[in-house]
């Protein structure tokens, strides 16, 4: 099966997935791709660019996959003379409906440009099947949906929503986990904090390290590593951290090989975690895979990656819990999370989830056309 995957953001998490799934799958899978920059001009823009990419491919794939970050019904809608009849899947690694938006992004001042969340909407709408990468995700978008097509005036298409929630599923995320598990440890001293994400405002950076700072303030021990790209525009609380807890650091920021960033996981005992917007969370499940204990907010995708029977010891609800379990962890002298928790994450791995994504494309092409789309 030729499946023709599009992805007008291609960097970061995005182009991991993309890879991964390329490298693993049993059939043959096409990137057709931009350079992961401008993510709003990406949303409008890209598709008369995919298209083109498209065209200048001459091949008739079996499936279109695309992602979120795709104008998708204006993409088929440019090239329905090439794709007639070709099964659409559309992948969701985030949405702009719930995303959490920078205080400092233009669009806030103006009350908040909804064009985003619609082309995620039509999107939804154009595609034979829609596909999230976590439970939470699926329920927060089909939940806000409703809400956000109220506040247009008319022609609002409530009576979609019905169906979009029906051809709605969960896809989870696929990792290279494999590549992160290994006995490397620090050497012997108090435990390790691991921070490994993107250094933006919706990871919830500035409770992290007000984590960190109180903890300093009470005189408990602890080492850190943060992981991450230092970037033009990062949040000012990064360089005040790197400052204030320089007699506690082991490593500050980008990992120059995916085999430097397992290693660093592998030496990490603690992690804290303060996200206020985590679909899936790649990095933590990273982190959790690799021996990490964590600390987890109650919400979001969270809980779907504990097992249920203990997930209450990993999760918090208050800032104060949060700094109550991770001193009391720290007293302890010794951190190390069992290895059910490894275990239980290791589901995610592009060695078992590859052939659950074949499986179902291959159903998608299989199944009776009974698509309402007049390509």
């Amino acid at each position: 099966m030729k499946i023709f995957l599009f992805e007008p953001f291609f960097s970061g998490s995005h182009r991991q997935w993309a890879e991964g799934y390329q490298s693993h799958s049993a059939h043959e899978v096409t990137l057709m791709t931009l350079p992961g920059r401008h993510w709003k001009w990406r949303m409008f823009g890209g598709a008369p660019a995919l298209a083109e990419q498209l065209r200048k491919q001459g091949e008739r794939p079996d499936l279109i996959l695309a992602t979120d970050m795709l104008d998708l019904a204006g993409f088929l809608g440019q090239v329905r003379d090439l794709v007639h009849g070709v099964p659409v899947a559309l992948y969701f690694h985030e949405n702009q409906l719930t995303y959490p938006w920078s205080p400092a992004d233009e669009d806030v001042k103006a009350q908040r440009d909804r064009h985003y969340a619609y082309l995620n909407f039509t999107s939804a709408l154009a595609a034979d099947a829609v596909f999230f990468n976590s439970y939470y995700h699926r329920t927060a978008f089909l939940e806000a949906l409703p809400g956000f097509l109220r506040a247009f005036p008319d022609t609002r298409g409530l009576s979609q929503l019905p169906g979009l929630a029906a051809k709605s599923e969960v896809l989870h995320l696929g990792l290279p986990l494999s590549s992160v598990r290994g006995d490397a440890r620090p050497a012997p001293g108090p435990p390790v904090i691991l921070w490994n994400h993107r250094w933006e405002y919706d990871k919830g950076p500035v409770d992290f390290f007000q984590l960190l700072f109180r903890l300093q303030a009470e005189g408990l021990p602890f080492r850190l590593i943060v992981l991450g790209e230092n970037y033009r525009g990062a949040p000012p609380v990064f360089a005040e951290a790197k400052a204030r807890l320089a007699a506690h650091i082991l490593h500050w920021g980008y990992a120059e090989s995916r085999q430097e960033y397992a290693r660093l996981l592998q030496q990490a005992d603690l992690l804290p975690v303060t996200s206020r917007q985590d679909f899936f969370g790649g990095s933590v499940v990273e982190a959790i895979h690799a021996g990490c204990y964590p600390i987890l907010p109650g919400r979001l995708a969270f809980p779907e990656h504990l097992p249920g029977a203990d997930r209450q010891q990993y999760l918090y609800t208050t800032a104060e819990e949060l700094y109550q379990k991770t001193k009391t962890l720290l007293q302890k002298g010794s951190v190390r999370a069992p290895s059910l928790l490894s275990d239980f994450v290791a589901r995610y791995d592009w060695s078992i989830l590859a052939g659950a994504y074949d499986q179902r494309f291959m159903q998608l092409i299989q199944q009776p056309s009974n698509r309402i789309r007049g390509y």
